[in-house]
């Protein structure tokens, strides 16, 4: 496998010309910490954008940072909580899950567009991504978008990019929007529900006025797998988590309201600021399927449904296909580990998935399993055309990243 290094955007340039001349298909990386998400990308040659780190500018005053694609998310996130801020959004690190260094790059975050938790609240990665500087598999730079939300005109093109998995083009440099940290939080626990028992609850506490910013439910087994701060809440039981936050008085006084409204669900207890980070950044990190966990070696599924449906989706997989769940997003985000299988369980899987009109994507699993199985959601007719013109806008001759979000036919 060939690696070339950048060191700018014009480097990027020549590399992506050169590939196209000589039709040499490119896998763009940064660190490489999700490498293993997707179809394996058909190519012997890397381009490798992890020197392209600096941040360009930070204006917290403005609520904005300009940074190139490969900088570390952590030295980003470090940057911005030294400011009392942060990506909304919440960025999920895939590193406990998929057993990788914990080195994802900006560009990664944007081209994977994965959110967490607070996701029900502030949106999604797309939502926050203002402009973005990148070439295209024509080799050619552009910029989209701006550095506030009024310079952006006509297509919003940045926007595509988000979730695009490096299919579309190279992003080189990003501008984001970022908010303030909340001075304080609080978590309501309930313990004992089932599946099905908690989504109402979750349900009762996103639609009440107390301004839910994370709901959350975790079977019992995933409590035990998970240890640490889950396993800490105590009694091992499953337990739903309903957050809230903002100014500390305010939070402790919804907290506690809110508690009340859902006294039908069982007595809540609250735990707040440090302990209650904890534990969301164990549902965001998905840290009871970690590769190093008990469930290291299962197939793991992210799927996105409506909320309603959730509960019943997610009993239904664990009781029929023996999957271990976790539920987020008020029961719209469904964590399943499956038994591990020839094709990671996709046939039964999709068919409940899609009958409730939602889609699963196979997160984590081997590359032999990954080449069998279509990994992202197979998309209508209408929708793939559409998805594969948008695609050839950008990429005309596949350079960049093939066959990543597409199984190929065998041969």
């Amino acid at each position: 496998m060939e690696t070339l290094k950048v060191r700018d955007a014009k480097d990027v340039e020549q590399v992506v010309r050169a590939a196209l001349a000589g039709e040499q298909p490119l896998e763009i990386a940064g660190h490489g910490s999700k490498r293993s998400i997707g179809q394996p990308v058909a190519t012997n040659a890397v381009l490798d954008i992890s020197a392209l780190n600096a941040v360009n500018a930070y204006e917290p005053n403005e609520l904005i940072i300009t940074v190139q694609a490969g900088a570390p998310l952590g030295d980003v996130t470090s940057l911005l909580d030294s400011k009392n801020q942060q990506f909304a959004f919440e960025p999920m690190s895939t590193a406990r899950l998929l057993g990788t260094p914990d080195m994802g790059t900006i560009g990664g975050m944007i081209a994977a567009g994965l959110a967490g938790p607070r996701r029900i609240k502030a949106g999604g990665v797309r939502d926050h991504l203002l402009g973005a500087h990148a070439v295209s598999g024509f080799g050619e730079s552009f910029k989209t978008g701006g550095r506030v939300v009024k310079n952006v005109t006509g297509y919003d093109l940045c926007k595509l990019l988000a979730g695009s998995w490096g299919t579309l083009a190279v992003m080189t440099e990003v501008t984001l929007k970022v908010m303030p940290r909340a001075e304080s939080e609080r978590t309501l626990v309930l313990r004992g529900l089932d599946d099905i028992s908690a989504n109402p609850a979750m349900t009762a506490a996103l639609g009440s006025p107390f301004d839910v910013s994370g709901a959350a439910h975790v079977p019992a087994s995933a409590v035990r797998a998970g240890g640490g701060p889950l396993a800490d809440l105590g009694s091992q039981q499953a337990v739903t988590l309903l957050r809230l936050e903002g100014i500390t008085a305010s939070a402790a006084h919804r907290a506690s309201s809110l508690a009340a409204a859902l006294g039908s669900f069982g007595a809540a207890e609250i735990i707040q600021d440090a302990a209650s980070a904890a534990v969301w950044n164990q549902v965001r990190d998905c840290v009871p399927f970690a590769a190093a966990g008990a469930s290291g070696s299962s197939p793991v599924w992210r799927i996105v449904c409506p909320p309603a449906s959730g509960g019943l989706l997610g009993a239904g997989l664990a009781r029929d296909a023996g999957a271990d769940v976790i539920y987020d997003w008020g029961g719209g985000l469904i964590w399943a580990a499956m038994p591990p299988s020839a094709d990671a369980g996709a046939k039964m899987l999709r068919s409940r998935v899609a009958a409730v009109g939602g889609h699963a994507t196979l997160f984590r699993a081997s590359e032999a399993v990954r080449r069998g199985v279509d990994v992202f959601h197979p998309q209508a007719a209408g929708l793939a055309s559409l998805s594969e013109r948008v695609r050839h806008s950008f990429d005309p001759k596949n350079i960049l990243n093939p066959g990543r979000m597409a199984r190929r036919p065998a041969t």
